[in-house]
């Protein structure tokens, strides 16, 4: 079963069409890199998944449920159920700066999840091991690295155990120590059967850790399929030139 489903998806704003048809579908266990010049619709695309952006018009399912369909989309309290199915790691972290690294991980447990506090943090606890950071449960993301704040978003996306991953350019604020903690982590993820959805320019990570790789373009996927033969032999030109400084010299282009 296909845990996102994306057919005919449009997203305009104003006169300006952002996205123009896209078909995309992600089978459970999955990862997919999403890759393409900026401003050609991959963060739409994202944020049309989870209803942070409402689609113009077109089909958006997610875990077997219509949650989009024609300009038609869930109301608010579906909203917010869709959202716990659907963890979303952003390229600015959004932590709340006056909670620790558990305490963040553990609100949507929380607030959401109905979790007994006792209980959440815990969990909170172990997201945390899982990611890298079993030490840092009490630090306040001021005490963080970049990296390790993106781990603890990471850690908490994934603690209402979602159905789905979307990641958005999750490495774009960070450097290259950061980033490589950041993308061991995802690598990690993508071996534990955790159905991704990843936005990113990492041709390194989409090439070792994704199943395919979707090309975007203007608002279009030009080019779909195994990661090595989108990379190393597209027959969109437009994909041969995002990719041709990595082809060339070993280095996303």
């Amino acid at each position: 079963m296909n845990v996102v489903q994306v057919e005919k998806l449009v997203k305009c704003f104003g006169s300006n069409r952002v996205l123009d048809g896209i078909d995309l579908a992600i089978a459970k266990g999955e990862v997919v890199s999403l890759m393409g010049q900026s401003g050609g619709g991959k963060t739409t695309l994202l944020r049309c998944i989870n209803l942070l952006e409402e689609p113009t018009s077109g089909l958006v399912t997610v875990g077997g449920e219509v949650v989009s369909q024609d300009g038609e989309s869930l109301h608010r309290a579906r909203r917010v159920a869709l959202r716990q199915r659907v963890g979303m790691v952003f390229q600015s972290f959004n932590l709340f700066q006056h909670l620790t690294a558990a305490e963040n991980v553990a609100l949507p447990l929380l607030r959401v999840g109905k979790v007994e506090r006792a209980e959440a943090v815990a969990r909170a606890v172990d997201l945390l091991g899982r990611v890298g950071l079993a030490g840092k449960a009490l630090e306040l993301p001021s005490r963080l690295s970049g990296g390790q704040q993106q781990r603890v978003a990471i850690a908490r996306a994934l603690a209402l155990r979602p159905v789905a991953m979307l990641f958005d350019e999750p490495t774009s604020a960070l450097d290259p120590e950061s980033s490589a903690e950041v993308l061991g982590v995802m690598r990690e993820l993508s071996t534990e059967g955790i159905t991704m959805l990843v936005s990113t320019h990492e041709v390194s990570f989409a090439l070792d850790a994704s199943d395919r790789i979707v090309f975007i373009d203007r608002g279009k996927v030009v080019q779909a399929g195994p990661p090595r033969e989108v990379v190393f032999g597209s027959a969109s030109e437009r994909a041969r030139d995002f990719f041709a400084g990595f082809v060339r010299y070993g280095s996303p282009a």
